[in-house]
Parts: C-alpha cells; sequence; structure tokens
C-alpha cells in the first residue's frame, strides 16, 4: 500500500483563534471541525493512518496575524513537530501585512524551527503580491530555497461584493469560496505575479498552487495563445515558468476529470498529491488514488512520483514507505 505526503493540510493554532479580526473566521465552523483544527495529536494521527498518509505538511488555517502572533502560532506548531518528528512537518504562517517581518520569520522558520516553506494567503487585505511591497518575502524564499504555497483567501471589499446577486446569502459566501471565487481569484493571481516579472526576478522561486492548479490548466491553451499580447518584455515564456517554477497539488479535489486535465498541461514531476484536511478527507482522497489506479491513469511510478516522491524532493523530507 502506498504511503502517502500531503502539503495542504490545516491546523488553527490558539494563538490566532484568539485574535478579534481572525475569530470571526472559524464563528460557524461546526464544532467537530474546529477540533480537528486544533488537534496536532492522536486523533489527527489516526485520521491519517486512515488514509494511509505517512507524513502530512502542515499550515495554518484562515486569518493573518501580526507578527508577534504568526511567531507564536509558528512555535506552537514546531512544538507539535517535535513531538511526531516522522509524521509532521511544517509551512509557516507569515505577516504579510509587514513583509520585513514576514521575510524574516520565513527565515526563522526554516533555519530555527526546521519548517520547509511557508504558506501565503492569496491577498492580504485586498493587496495582491504583484505590488513589490510584498517583494522581500519571495526574495528570501528564493534565498532559502524553500517553497512558498499560494492558497486561496476569503475574498474582501468590492472582490466580495461582485458575488452578491438575486439568490441567498449563502450562495453568495459559496460563490465568492469554495464555489468558485477562491479558485479563480488565486489562479489569477498566479498571472499576475508573472506578468509583474516575478519569476524574472527570483528565477528560483518554488511556488505551490492547489486544487488541481486553481482553475489555471484548464485555461492554459488559451492563455498561452494571447500571451504574446498579454505579456510581453518577459525573460521566460508563462510555459516554461509552469515547468520550471511551479508545482500542483490535488488538494480538496477528487475528480478524474480534472485530475485528466492536469496530467495533459502539467509535467507529472510537478504533480502532488493533497487532501486538504480536515476540511476534506483522508479516506476519500485514497480512494481516489484508488480510482486513478483503477482507471490507468498513471503509472505505478508515476503513482508514486504523485503520491510522496515529487513531494519529497521538492521538500527535502522523507516518508516511511510501507511494504
Amino acid at each position: 500500500m502506498l504511503s502517502l505526503l500531503t502539503l495542504e493540510e490545516h491546523y488553527l493554532s490558539p494563538a490566532l483563534h484568539a485574535v478579534p479580526h481572525i475569530s470571526p473566521l472559524y464563528a460557524t465552523f461546526p464544532p467537530p471541525l474546529l477540533a480537528q483544527l486544533l488537534d496536532l495529536d492522536a486523533p489527527r494521527l489516526a485520521a491519517m493512518d486512515a488514509g494511509s498518509v505517512s507524513l502530512q505538511v502542515i499550515s495554518h488555517g484562515p486569518g493573518v496575524g501580526d507578527p508577534a502572533q504568526c511567531h507564536a502560532a509558528n512555535d506552537d506548531l514546531a512544538a507539535a513537530i517535535a513531538r511526531h518528528p516522522t509524521r509532521l512537518a511544517g509551512f509557516a504562517t507569515l505577516p504579510m501585512g509587514a513583509p520585513l517581518a514576514a521575510a524574516e520569520e520565513l527565515a526563522r522558520c526554516v533555519a530555527d524551527l526546521g519548517f520547509v516553506g511557508a504558506l501565503l494567503e492569496n491577498h492580504f487585505e485586498g493587496r495582491y503580491y504583484d505590488d513589490e511591497a510584498f517583494w522581500p518575502v519571495f526574495a528570501r524564499a528564493e534565498e532559502l530555497g524553500t517553497v512558498l504555497y499560494l492558497h486561496p483567501a476569503f475574498p474582501t471589499g468590492a472582490l466580495r461584493e461582485s458575488y452578491r446577486g438575486n439568490y441567498p446569502a449563502d450562495t453568495e459566501l459559496g460563490l465568492s469560496i469554495a464555489g468558485w471565487g477562491w479558485h479563480a481569484d488565486t489562479g489569477l493571481h498566479v498571472l499576475r505575479l508573472f506578468g509583474a516579472g516575478i519569476f524574472d526576478r527570483f528565477p528560483g522561486l518554488k511556488l505551490v498552487i492547489g486544487h488541481m492548479g486553481e482553475m489555471l490548466p484548464f485555461q492554459l491553451e488559451r492563455i498561452l495563445g494571447m500571451e504574446a499580447r498579454l505579456f510581453a518584455g518577459r525573460k521566460r515564456g508563462l510555459r516554461r515558468v509552469w515547468d520550471e517554477n511551479v508545482w500542483v497539488t490535488t488538494s480538496g479535489m477528487v475528480g478524474t476529470g480534472p485530475f485528466a486535465c492536469l496530467l495533459r498541461t502539467t509535467r507529472v514531476e510537478r504533480i502532488l498529491y493533497s487532501v486538504d484536511y480536515p476540511f476534506s478527507s483522508n479516506v476519500v482522497g485514497k480512494r481516489f488514488l484508488e480510482e486513478v489506479r483503477a482507471k490507468g491513469m498513471v503509472s505505478q511510478g508515476e503513482m508514486e512520483m504523485i503520491g510522496w516522491r515529487n513531494a519529497e524532493g521538492l521538500l527535502g523530507v522523507r516518508v516511511q514507505v510501507e511494504g
């Protein structure tokens, strides 16, 4: 049986849960989900075992704190990793409202805590990272040779307003997040970064995106057909950057249709299995891989690459593989 590595998996630190502007984000979460987010011990490990997950790379859930709050949250995660060093690894949470402090916190987490990168929310209060004020974080990531994972975030301001319509509030919210907006906006953000020249400035940048590519694999051919007009002056084309600087996880997506599209547009060496625990189930993720195998969509060697070997190479970690 495969022993899997997943890397879009979440927790909630009490240090951030108590912050007044963050706690409302969790107010409507069902109590069992909240308990799963807060847990970094036996129940989490049991859920991993049920889905054949050997190693889980954990990142914080919604909400961005200030430098002191992020420092405390990262220390909470580091303590859990120390309790379970063969089962857990970490992505830092960074205070993106203070980019220079965020760059220093990234360096601390990698050098002192042994984290394997950082997960960034898709924007900071409506500001996107094509703004060069945020680029010290990307510069430090390239310098460290570490990973930045760009993750969807709740929409704010005018973006949230754009989802209002002649339908219930629950429909509005759903469309603005997992039903559409999260993924469209994160995919657009990748294009904004490319258009701003961030991959020219930092050619060694390692960027991970989830959810089978945040809609980009489906749109990639059309975008490439417009590239000369959209992205004139870039040192490397979008296809080359996609192949050299971007990795894609399957997090939260368990359909073989989107997976087939991902396989057609993305090198198998750049595809990484993930679940999006606890928002998605490790067991359901395992069934998805079993369906992929049963349909012959990938070879056994490619299954191992997607399941753990690619992530091992990217993150510099090792899983304990069962026979």
